[in-house]
């Protein structure tokens, strides 16, 4: 039996689609609820590091100190031991800002569908490179780090995703998500807020009836990037 080690930065949040993958693969997770005053554990029982979103921005140390002790842990576990990581959104960004990069407000957020270009990645091996993707972010990575190669780029963000030799990869995009994870918004009335201040008023239901069709090729394609990176990584 594996473990991963997954780092929260808001409640609700969740691996979404991969949680089922960890069951079917061997893999317990444990959760780490950085945003709640927990700390990161020692990493020496892990064999993959899975990092989520949230709202925070990773240059506001002051405001969240946890983010420096979630920096060092992600620069020991990538450079240092080099071991399997995957990274969404915030956990992108991280990736990158730990490593040596740079993070900044992007000139355009993107909250919503889009579509994305995969580069000719051994990653992204066996999906269309064209994805239509599900985005929610005002951030975005300015300068990729040392050794770190881009591996996605869309018309507002160059940076979609990052890979670290073979064994890290981070996407800007969610990935994550699955219809439970949308279905799950109903319930928290901040997550609505903050899709209506973004899109206006009766986003949520707009987003959900234009997500939900898509998302049986979303798990596929993601799926097949998640068997791509267990290869890759060492992880399977």
């Amino acid at each position: 039996m594996k473990r991963a080690l997954v780092i929260q930065h808001m409640d609700h949040d969740h691996p979404g689609r991969f949680t089922d993958w960890f069951a079917e693969d061997g893999i317990v997770p444990d959760f780490v609820r950085v945003f709640a005053g927990e700390e990161v554990p020692s990493l020496d029982p892990y064999d993959l590091m899975f990092v989520l979103g949230g709202e925070q921005d990773t240059w506001q140390e002051d405001k969240f100190p946890y983010l420096a002790m979630e920096k060092a842990a992600i620069r020991e576990w990538v450079w240092d031991r080099a071991k399997p990581y995957f990274g969404v959104c915030l956990g992108h960004q991280l990736l990158a800002t730990a490593l040596g990069g740079e993070v900044g407000m992007a000139e355009k957020g993107e909250v919503g569908i889009f579509q994305v270009e995969l580069n000719d990645a051994p990653q992204f091996a066996g999906i269309s490179k064209t994805q239509t993707v599900m985005e929610w972010h005002h951030a975005e990575v300015k300068r990729v780090p040392q050794s770190g190669t881009v591996l996605a780029s869309s018309p507002l963000c160059a940076v979609q995703s990052l890979g670290i030799d073979n064994h890290a990869l981070s996407t800007q995009f969610h990935c994550e998500f699955s219809p439970q994870t949308v279905a799950g918004w109903s319930s928290l009335p901040n997550y609505v807020a903050a899709l209506e201040r973004q899109n206006g008023a009766g986003a949520y239901t707009r987003l959900k009836e234009e997500c939900f069709p898509l998302m049986p090729e979303m798990a596929k394609n993601t799926r097949i990037v998640w068997e791509n990176f267990k290869k890759l990584s060492g992880l399977a």
